[in-house]
């Protein structure tokens, strides 16, 4: 038996030990005994570039946006909680980062390299204002383009149109640019954006926020009633290149004058995307939510839009984007969503209109819309076999082009057609009298011009304000680049020229390819259904098929060859001669003409680095150019 002081002395040891398990036991989360550090509730709400963006520039910075403020010294200095690498070599890029009222930038030492992956990353070393960390890591890529930004901003709209009446007391003004700024140039101090009593020229003390592409200037207190105001954004603001704003076809300054009221009234969400209740909807569907009005940009973030699986409850990881003409939110999975799985939709009240009045939610009886609302995710099949390039988004089109198309004479596409960012189509001889016309419709049929048997996509359309044309062109830019780094499998062409060549399956690369006319190319597969064939040149490279309705040329395929599995991948311009009987898919970095009478069995997928656009010609029958995915 221990004696009485060894007792007491073990109990107490047993005691502070009871304690101290318990105190651990708390703090575990799940009562495993381990210490779990507190994980904010920010998050990454968005970013420039945009996850997979393509043909960025190469003077830009790289910023990320979170749903609630952090702490800048976690994130400045040092410099470890934002990072830019190479994608490929994982070479880390220099830089400097900057933290402005939401938004963290990277300003990279110099120029990034052109056509270049890179992967920028905020990690868990970044915390809120309470030491919280982010709950992961979080990370995007992105693919510059050939050039610089050289283009300054303009004013894209703003909240109340120059000689506005009637405009409540208590709603903040709002900006809304070309391309997205640099927020320190608006925000801190905030004498870009400034707003005044018109007559008397009273500055009016208030805050500058600034998210996505829209800088809000919120009051500290009402304004006056029955008062002109004017706001006005000096050419101190900025894009993320450094380039200053200038004047555009919006009025800047701009004049407006408040009624008498406040505004009291609720926002709702009066549409969305997927319905409600709505099902089979594809695994890489983006999420769009329509509001009655105009809301306060920083309120339109992850924390206020949530996606969720219904059953188990865990988070999709995306960012959110707010469009200011038409009031649509926009939250954008991170990844693909599960298949046959039911998701919720949720925009809280924390989202608020332009007066900081709450969203209602839930929507009482489900009107106009259902807030939160659910739909479910298409059940998995088995794809059918992997092209040898993942065109992703654009795999159904006929036509991809990042700087337009132009069609002159009788042309068919089978196939849809994707036109961002440059949103121009043209058909020469599609109007009355053979008079040109634009093709910006997404159902488009000329007799004496250009017919398309599927729909068409442009930047800013009005049934999915651009959506698809800029995930498609996105896709097909990443389609090039991995084109362009396949590895050679096969001997050079001699002098380039693939007329007169039988091919067996391979990747083949030359400075310049050629096709002369008359000239014959035959892919042999070999009896394999499945051979792949790739031809590319090096980058600045070409190819010309020099055919003609006299002489004209021809892609051969035999023994199980497909045109499917056929790829050119150009790293300039190429061009499809006259009268060619045409088999394979196209990609193209600038540049792509085909020409009169020319039958392509394959995707014609151009300006991937940005510059260069499609041009399709034809004459009366039987001169007809076709193009028709395979």
């Amino acid at each position: 038996m221990k004696r009485f002081g060894e007792q007491k002395a073990y109990l107490v040891c047993m005691v502070i030990m009871s304690v101290f398990i318990s105190i651990l036991s708390g703090c575990s989360g799940g009562g495993g005994g381990v210490w779990n550090e507190p994980v904010s509730s920010v998050t990454v709400t968005s970013t420039v570039p945009v996850n997979a963006a393509a043909s960025v520039a190469i003077n830009s910075k790289i910023t990320a946006t979170f749903s609630g403020v952090m702490d800048p010294a976690t994130i400045i200095s040092p410099a470890t909680s934002f990072t830019l690498k190479e994608f490929v070599s994982g070479s880390p890029v220099a830089g400097v980062v900057n933290y402005t009222g939401l938004t963290a930038d990277f300003k990279p030492a110099g120029n990034l390299k052109p056509t270049t992956q890179y992967t920028a990353t905020i990690t868990t070393g970044a915390k809120d204002q309470q030491g919280k960390a982010l709950a992961a890591d979080y990370t995007w890529t992105f693919t510059t383009g050939l050039t610089a930004d050289s283009t300054a901003p303009t004013l894209l709209t703003t909240g109340a149109a120059d000689g506005d009446t009637g405009l409540p007391i208590n709603r903040n003004s709002t900006a809304t640019f070309s391309e997205p700024m640099d927020p320190a140039t608006l925000i801190s101090p905030a004498i870009n954006f400034t707003l005044k009593e018109f007559v008397s020229g009273t500055n009016v003390a208030g805050v500058v926020t600034y998210i996505g592409t829209t800088a809000t200037f919120n009051p500290n207190s009402d304004l006056k009633p029955n008062t002109k105001y004017t706001s006005t954004i000096t050419t101190g603001a900025t894009d993320l290149a450094g380039n200053a704003l200038v004047s555009g076809a919006r009025a800047n300054p701009w004049s407006w004058t408040t009624g008498t009221t406040t505004d009291i009234i609720a926002p709702t969400v009066t549409n969305t995307n997927p319905v409600n209740i709505a099902s089979n909807v594809p695994v890489n569907q983006q999420i769009n939510a329509t509001f009655s009005e105009e809301m306060t940009q920083t309120t339109i973030v992850t924390a206020n839009f949530t996606v969720k699986e219904t059953v188990s409850g865990n988070p999709v990881t995306g960012t959110v984007a707010y469009t200011v003409l038409g009031n649509i939110a926009t939250f954008s999975p991170l990844a693909n969503l599960q298949p046959d799985t039911d998701y919720t939709v949720t925009v809280t009240n924390g989202a608020k209109d332009l007066a900081g009045n709450a969203l209602l939610v839930p929507a009482v009886g489900g009107l106009p819309k259902p807030n939160p609302w659910t739909f479910r995710t298409a059940v998995a099949v088995v794809p059918p076999a992997t092209l040898a390039i993942n065109l992703g988004r654009a795999a159904s089109f006929g036509i991809a082009s990042r700087a337009g198309l132009t069609s002159t004479g009788v042309t068919v596409v089978n196939g849809d057609i994707a036109l961002s960012p440059n949103a121009t189509c043209s058909d020469a001889t599609g109007g009355p009298g053979s008079s040109s016309q634009t093709c910006l419709s997404k159902i488009y049929t000329s007799s004496t011009g250009m017919t398309v048997n599927g729909s068409i996509y442009w930047a800013g359309d009005p049934f999915d304000s651009g959506v698809t044309a800029s995930a498609v062109t996105t896709d097909l830019t990443a389609a090039w680049n991995e084109g362009m780094s396949k590895v050679n499998t096969q001997p050079a062409i001699a002098a380039g020229e693939i007329g007169g060549k039988t091919f067996i399956p391979g990747v083949y690369e030359n400075a310049n390819l050629t096709l002369s006319a008359g000239g014959v190319a035959t892919l042999d597969a070999q009896n394999d259904p499945n051979a792949i064939f790739i031809f590319k040149t090096t980058l600045g490279g070409d190819f010309v098929d020099s055919g003609t309705l006299l002489l004209p040329s021809r892609i051969v395929l035999l023994n199980g060859a497909q045109a499917r599995n056929v790829w050119f991948v150009v790293g300039r311009d190429a061009t499809i001669g006259s009268g060619t009987t045409w088999n394979g898919n196209i990609l193209a970095n600038r540049t792509v003409t085909v020409l009169n009478g020319s039958t392509v069995n394959g995707r014609v997928l151009g300006g991937a680095g940005g510059a260069g656009a499609i041009t399709l010609t034809g004459a009366a029958s039987p001169s007809v150019t076709r193009i028709t995915v395979p």
